[in-house]
């Protein structure tokens, strides 16, 4: 796994990989790869059925993240219902928690799922940025991050947040006090097309600490 270790030597402070059921992004063999070869820590993103969980015990990645999936989307276009299914999703909090390993929700910023994620045992809470990332300009989708970041941390979550950031989006994000991790993955690999995988996380990481400085 080279390119997560230039990714970690050019400033990124852990690997997030999602290994979703129909193995569309990566194979078995990546995720157990990356287990034993990430430095800083690996984030497992993963659907809330028996065959991720058992991977995930198995491996052992110093976080999962439960998402929603759908076949027919190309990405993951929103937040995981919280209401739908509960008792399973509490269920494999528990399970993960049981196990050691840190868990996390991927939400939409909303109140109420912010606090069912406290709710039902989460540790962290990631706030998908996918409406703000389509609509930048908008002052309602940055405010909802910043209502659902300050509230998270109230009740004691860790807040991350991620979906369709960018170089020239992330600024307002990263200076949300209350959001301590980004996760950011399709942009990286897109402008490193053109500049290579290290020099992406750099552009990255130096607009993500200039806009925390200036905060």
């Amino acid at each position: 796994m080279a390119a997560a270790r230039v990714c970690e030597d050019a400033g990124a402070d852990g690997i997030t990989a999602h290994l979703r059921e129909d193995r569309r992004h990566i194979q078995d063999h990546d995720i157990r790869r990356l287990s034993r070869e990430v430095r800083t820590v690996l984030n497992l993103e993963m659907a809330c059925t028996d065959e991720m969980l058992r991977i995930a015990i198995e491996l052992k990645p110093h976080q999962a993240t439960l998402v929603p999936e759908r076949r027919e989307e190309i990405t993951t276009e929103g937040g995981l219902s919280l209401t739908h299914d509960a008792e399973r999703i509490r269920d494999g909090i528990a399970r993960l928690n049981a196990a050691g390993i840190r868990t996390s929700l991927f939400i939409d910023p909303d109140a109420r799922a912010v606090r069912a994620s406290r709710e039902l045992g989460a540790v962290a809470i990631e706030l998908h940025t996918g409406t703000y990332s389509h609509h930048p300009r908008d002052k309602a989708p940055i405010e909802a991050l910043r209502t659902s970041a300050r509230l998270g941390a109230s009740l004691g979550l860790a807040v991350h947040a991620g979906h369709g950031l960018t170089v020239e989006n992330v600024e307002p994000v990263a200076r949300v006090p209350e959001i301590e991790e980004l996760n950011i993955g399709h942009s990286v690999v897109s402008r490193a097309i053109f500049v290579g995988i290290a020099e992406a996380v750099r552009e990255l990481r130096g607009v993500m600490d200039s806009a925390r400085a200036s905060s």
